[in-house]
């Protein structure tokens, strides 16, 4: 601090408060209250604090230089203020140089304890049963016998003791109280509480233990006392451990850096760490079951479905060019599969109805919450079929595969957790033709983006397909789109030609999850239309000749998993139900 004998300075309209400023009459400061922080009032004597400011309406004029140019000692009145907020000022410091003290002092103690803890070293009793390794999700009690009771030991192997195991896996909670440290491992099959008391809350890792460090821990199994709750209601009394591999902490803490209420670009950056928090991984262990009730339905049903495996790079489209990712295939032109239809319509005629879960791609630059760049296609076809026939396997499938993932008590309760509302759905599914669903928006003042009625020919929105679906609040089959909006092999009803025997499965808050049709079968139907969508049919050669040797009424769908599993979770958007999401300007990590 500055002497306080000097007089000091204070010119509100050129001063500065910061260090440029020294209160003299060349470098005066800005405020009275930081001269009197930096220059400590006297108690008696002359004028300390001189001020001047230019006098309100004297903007102009000859006399304004002049006028300001006078020093003159600060008002009794500005003084008392100043001084007053001087006086706040101090206690404030004070407050504050006395938390500070106080923080130094506790991390003193604390490097202390710390390096006291490093001189701790905890050993293996050599004396203590052999321990089996189990992962977290054992329960076979023929395996692990659980100690139940009371003991004064924390670690007691007398007769009816536990089983001694030794486990492995990442810190997913960390509790610790006084001589006491409760941490929740997981390792990807289960969670398991384990309990560390003694020396071994002393060491220096325990005492710095962070969220996700791994670790290997030995111990006996015990029951979870009387109205205490832990996963699968059973801790591990622990004897011994080792740290496998600390993770990091403070600000590089997995809880800083893939926070819930982050950024969402943010956590698409880490969505590797994302991926071990407990939603994320639930969704994905969903995601896992669906993959298997889909096959195990397609082997079930009857006639059943045969799994084969397309190419992801061609030379054909499916959806329209627009959307292709395109690429030089050996001085070539190439694609990445919009879809696996077509090369699944060659497959009919020697292996019957087949399907395919096949990854498929869509530049298509857009942000919506349902629309991925890569997602996974669940698709089939099936030869010999009716449009009616296609339909009721759809229903069967959807609904067996629900009815499968929610048999498995595991898979229900993750569903149950990350969606509490969700019921399986109800057969039939409520059918509606495109031509009503027009009319149905138009009753209810849907409008299209444009603000204008929805007329028959409209691509019906997005946003109005949803409403749609979320007041019917039902699984829908939209059927009967019109031709000119639908993919060119589709087969027209031969009721009405205007119109396809096309189908899109709507499901409440998440919409359009499957569409599917019967394909032409006929070889000049197929034929004029590509002529009607400018496509060379040359590069088809090999899907046209189906309709030139033996050709058949067949159809197919394609479902996305993504907003089939967002749907069944109840996830906002699809991105959270693919491992690492690819959409517009995102294909990282």
């Amino acid at each position: 601090m500055a002497e306080p004998s000097r007089s000091v300075h204070v010119d509100e309209d050129h001063g500065c408060d910061d260090k440029s400023a020294d209160g003299s009459q060349q470098n005066p400061y800005k405020t009275l209250l930081f001269a009197l922080i930096q220059h400590q009032p006297l108690p008696s004597g002359p004028p300390q604090y001189f001020t001047r400011k230019k006098e309100p309406g004297a903007d102009q004029g000859p006399a304004v230089s002049e006028v300001h140019q006078q020093w003159l000692p600060a008002t009794t009145s500005a003084f008392k203020k100043a001084t007053k907020l001087y006086d706040q000022h101090k206690r404030k410091q004070a407050k504050g140089d006395e938390l500070a003290s106080r923080e130094k002092q506790e991390a003193d103690k604390r490097q202390q304890i710390l390096d006291e803890a490093k001189r701790l070293h905890i050993r293996q009793d050599p004396h203590l049963p052999k321990a089996i390794k189990i992962r977290l999700d054992q329960k076979d009690p023929a395996v692990v016998k659980l100690r139940s009771g009371q003991s004064e030991k924390d670690v007691d192997y007398s007769d009816g003791r536990g089983t001694r195991v030794r486990v492995t896996g990442r810190v997913h909670r960390c509790r610790a109280q006084k001589d006491v440290i409760f941490l929740t491992l997981q390792d990807g099959y289960g969670l398991l509480q384990c309990v560390l008391t003694g020396d071994l809350t002393k060491t220096y890792d325990a005492m710095t233990m962070t969220l996700e460090t791994s670790l290997e821990i030995y111990g006996e199994m015990w029951e979870v006392p009387p109205k205490q709750h832990a996963p699968d209601d059973r801790e591990l009394h622990a004897d011994y451990y080792e740290v496998i591999g600390k993770a990091a902490g403070d600000k590089e803490a997995i809880t800083t850096r893939a926070a819930p209420d982050a950024d969402p670009q943010t956590l698409y950056d880490n969505r590797h760490l994302v991926l071990r928090g407990d939603h994320a991984s639930a969704v994905m262990k969903v995601r896992a079951a669906l993959l298997r009730a889909f096959r195990q339905t397609y082997e079930e049903i009857t006639p059943s479905c045969l799994e084969v495996t397309p190419p992801c790079m061609v030379q054909t489209q499916v959806e329209g060019g627009a959307t292709l990712f395109a690429f030089d295939y050996y001085g070539q032109k190439a694609y990445l599969t919009q879809s696996s239809q077509l090369y699944l319509e060659t497959c009919l005629p020697s292996l019957g109805n087949v399907f395919c879960v096949a990854p498929s791609f869509r530049a298509e630059k857009s942000l919506t919450r349902r629309h991925l760049s890569e997602y996974t296609h669940v698709e089939a076809e099936l030869d010999f079929i009716t449009f009616d026939d296609l339909l009721a396997h759809l229903e069967l499938v959807m609904c067996r595969v629900v009815e499968l993932a929610l048999t498995n008590p595991q898979i229900a309760k993750l569903i149950l957790d990350l969606n509490p509302t969700f019921e399986a759905p109800e057969r039939p599914f409520k059918r509606m033709k495109y031509a009503d669903a027009i009319e149905w928006l138009n009753e209810h003042d849907i409008r299209t983006g444009e603000g204008e009625p929805h007329k028959f020919g409209d691509d019906i929105a997005e946003a109005a397909e949803r409403k749609m679906t979320d007041l019917i609040n039902r699984p829908i089959f939209l059927t009967h789109f019109p031709a000119e909006i639908k993919a060119f092999y589709m087969r027209k009803d031969p009721q009405d030609p205007r119109v396809t025997e096309s189908v899109d499965c709507l499901m409440p808050n998440v919409g359009e999850i499957v569409g599917g049709s019967m394909r032409m079968e006929d070889y000049d139907e197929l034929m004029e239309a590509y002529k009607r969508v400018e496509i060379d049919p040359t590069p088809y050669y090999w899907y046209t000749d189906q309709r030139k040797y033996g050709t058949s009424p067949h159809g197919g769908y394609g479902l996305g998993l993504e907003r089939f599993l967002a749907w069944m979770c109840g996830r906002f958007t699809v991105r959270e139900c693919s491992l690492y999401p690819r959409f517009t300007d995102r294909c990282t990590p």
